[in-house]
């Protein structure tokens, strides 16, 4: 009976203590809140809503040289409130340089500091400003005394005050392992972690093989609520997951890579319901120090990665060592994967693309030629015959020669009008220089003259001239042109100014018309010159 008793009593203990343990755990994980060095730092004793760590021995002397940190870490939307208890002593010194308890507001040991403790006046009631407090106590090789006894507990956070007691928090955990992969932010909604709407706090475990680290680089990174680390975070632990392994936090604009130096890593993200479009992707890659095994690939920067991580498109070096030297096998890949079908639908494309660019070019040839054509074709010569009119010729008569005898008339005054014009050049330095002209000991010639003063420049004397000209007394001509045949061809009759051979030579008086007569050398090469032109389109 008495055999039973005891068992029955040991049984009963044993229940309470396993009880005890899984309560222990749940508080644990509840109240994430832990000391480094574990085991070496005093009592630390953890509650849903709070708890209470001490220095190490207390209330008796604490050792020399010790260094311990104490965080406390607050759930969401919940700050801390620390108290000191009255037992209370340190070894004083000038502004604390020696034994002394160190207070920051926040998970850092650069984070913002609230203040230096020291002597026997109790440190003041402290309040976090979030849910952070990182706690440092460290003593010299001289001089002990008892330390301390702090209390926290858990209070609502006034900055979220109109948002009232926030939700339950779904179970999102996440266990990764290989040389490489990818965590990321769309996980949590992809696998069914989490509604879009609702509040995270995921966490990945990544875990490498014995002796090995881990390599975090950040692919993609942004916060919606941008350096407000209450509202929305990315934290990444070495070791475990708990506050006093927490490596870094980002919830600013930048995201640094992270080298993990044990074999566990932890990367968390805390998201309210308003900031649930932040977002991060990182590249996890396993990987061990130098000296490298056989099937390790060596990064020149103290890495040894796996060889199916070289050339996989990837940078998995902190240095892009493992991509440097793959242009030729990327290349071969590319011809590899390209099958029948892919090639059919190259070559179709390079042979119409060809087609295409001949049928450019044949068209491009040929369409200036059909121009060119067309513009000879259409061309009339007579379009052009008044542009090259001679200057200082007037146009006397444009008319259809229908009789072959008015043919022959006009070009017996045509080739008279031609030998006087040989006179007056030769009598030009002489005679149109002085202001000479001939008088009237030629009658042909003084009534020629007469006429060409006496109508010059005028189109209406057209038919006066034509009149006085066929009155003239016939004289031997030397013929110049060509007979002109009798039908439609048209003549064309110019009349010019003319002085006579015997009045060049012997002179009078001019009247006061002789002005306009060309009276220089320049004018006269400029008369033969059209005449000549005159002659070409005769011709024609």
């Amino acid at each position: 009976y008495t055999t039973k008793m005891y068992l029955s009593l040991v049984a009963v203990v044993a229940s309470l203590l396993i009880l005890g343990l899984s309560g222990a755990t749940k508080e644990a994980v509840k109240n994430n809140s832990g000391v480094k060095p574990a085991g070496q730092c005093g009592t630390w004793v953890k509650e849903g809503d709070g708890g209470l760590f001490t220095s190490p021995n207390y209330p008796s002397k604490y050792p020399p040289e010790v260094e311990c940190v104490y965080i406390i870490e607050a759930p969401p939307r919940l700050c801390i409130d620390l108290f000191f208890d009255e037992r209370y002593s340190i070894e004083p010194s000038w502004e604390c340089k020696f034994d002394n308890i160190e207070v920051r507001d926040g998970p850092f040991g650069f984070s913002p500091i609230i203040g230096r403790y020291c002597g026997q006046t109790i440190p003041p009631f402290i309040r976090s400003s979030g849910r952070y407090l990182w706690i440092k106590f460290v003593s010299d090789a001289e001089l002990e005394a008892i330390g301390f006894s702090a209390n926290y507990n858990f209070t609502a956070d006034p900055d979220f005050g109109d948002l009232g007691v926030p939700q339950p928090l779904p179970f999102c955990e996440f266990d990764m392992g290989g040389p490489e992969g990818i965590v990321e932010s769309h996980q949590i909604t992809r696998d069914g972690k989490a509604l879009a709407t609702e509040a995270v706090d995921c966490k990945w475990f990544i875990r490498a093989p014995p002796r090995s680290k881990i390599y975090l680089r950040f692919l993609d990174y942004e916060m919606q609520n941008s350096n407000e680390c209450k509202r929305n975070f990315v934290a990444v632990y070495d070791g475990s997951a708990s506050v006093e392994d927490l490596k870094n936090k980002f919830c600013s604009t930048v995201a640094n890579d992270v080298m993990l130096v044990s074999t566990t890593g932890v990367i968390r993200m805390w998201a309210d319901q308003g900031s649930r479009r932040s977002r991060f992707r990182i590249l996890f890659t396993t990987f061990q120090e130098p000296p490298c095994e056989a099937d390790a690939f060596f990064c020149h920067s103290n890495m040894c990665i796996n060889n199916t991580l070289v050339c996989n498109g990837i940078q998995n070096c902190v240095y892009p060592w493992d991509e440097n030297h793959c242009k030729e096998k990327r290349k071969a890949n590319i011809l590899d994967n390209l099958n029948n079908t892919n090639g059919t639908i190259i070559g179709v494309t390079c042979c119409i693309v060809l087609i295409l660019l001949i049928v450019s070019v044949i068209v491009q040839i040929k369409q200036p030629r059909k121009k060119y054509i067309l513009r000879r074709e259409d061309f009339d010569p007579t379009m052009f015959q008044e542009v090259f009119e001679p200057p200082h010729y007037e146009l006397c008569t444009l008319r259809s020669a229908t009789h072959a005898t008015a043919a022959s008339a006009d070009l017996v005054d045509l080739a008279e009008d031609f030998e006087n014009y040989h006179a007056l050049r030769r009598s030009s330095s002489r005679c149109v220089h002085d202001h000479h002209c001939g008088f009237a000991s030629n009658p042909g010639s003084a009534h020629l003259s007469q006429l060409s003063l006496s109508g010059r420049g005028s189109r209406g004397n057209l038919s006066t001239r034509e009149a006085l000209l066929t009155d003239l007394p016939p004289q031997p001509v030397r013929p110049l042109l060509p007979s002109v045949a009798t039908g439609n061809r048209r003549s064309i009759l110019v009349m010019k100014h003319s002085y006579s051979q015997e009045a060049a030579d012997n002179g009078c008086d001019l009247d006061d018309d002789l002005e306009e007569v060309p009276t220089t050398s320049h004018r006269l090469s400029r008369h033969e010159k059209a005449v000549q032109r005159f002659l070409f389109w005769f011709d024609l």
